[in-house]
């Protein structure tokens, strides 16, 4: 990791913005933040935010949730975890808690605006970014996110083919909970992750 990278993500790691100067609620419980920024990755994992088990275990998708992921990537714990293959930068931090159902709530919305140009200018050697989710296609794509996440991911072709760099692939979030979203959508297993997987593999070398 550069110098400079190295500085930043030591920053972000002392965070307490959304305790010390949250915009609502402050954050429920000590801060966290999980990131694995990288000066080599050429493959950006741009995910929503940890849920409860990677803020206890201070990595990553450590969870049901990073065994779908790398299932869709074809690619070992190792290869996922190697810094120089991947770089994995959430939309939000840290762990922002759960609503009454139990289902976690959207990434803190302190985090992009603080960090994420910052860290994007020092990683420009990423030449793919997954979006996985709306926080990050919101993000990433701009006006290139239709009005649901079904719409964008389904246009995924079209994505991948605009002159904006780096590339972009939208991807649903792998959560359990977006199991029924798989059925209904076969398309996704059968059309988009072969290209995924001959992209990620392309770029892993």
């Amino acid at each position: 990791m550069s110098e400079a990278l190295e500085r930043l993500t030591a920053r972000v790691r002392a965070c307490r913005i959304c305790v010390e100067k949250p915009l609502g609620r402050p954050l429920p419980h000590e801060p966290r933040p999980v990131l694995r920024p990288s000066s080599t990755a050429r493959i950006l994992l741009a995910s929503q935010a940890p849920g409860s088990k990677v803020h206890l275990s201070g990595m990553p998708f450590t969870d049901a949730s990073g065994d779908r992921l790398r299932s869709w990537l074809d690619v070992t714990s190792e290869e996922f975890y190697d810094t120089e293959k991947f770089a994995i930068v959430p939309m939000g931090f840290c762990f922002p808690g759960q609503d009454a159902k139990g289902a976690d709530l959207p990434p803190r919305r302190e985090c992009a605006p603080a960090w994420r140009a910052e860290l994007m200018a020092l990683m420009p050697q990423i030449d793919l970014v997954l979006t996985i989710g709306m926080y990050a296609q919101s993000w990433h794509m701009g006006a290139a996110r239709q009005s649901s996440l079904t719409e964008t991911v389904r246009n995924w072709r079209a994505i991948w083919e605009a002159p904006a760099r780096p590339r972009v692939l939208p991807l649903p979030h792998p959560s359990w909970r977006n199991t029924g979203w798989l059925k209904k959508n076969p398309w996704f297993e059968m059309d988009l992750l072969p290209f995924l997987r001959s992209e990620i593999r392309y770029r892993l070398g």
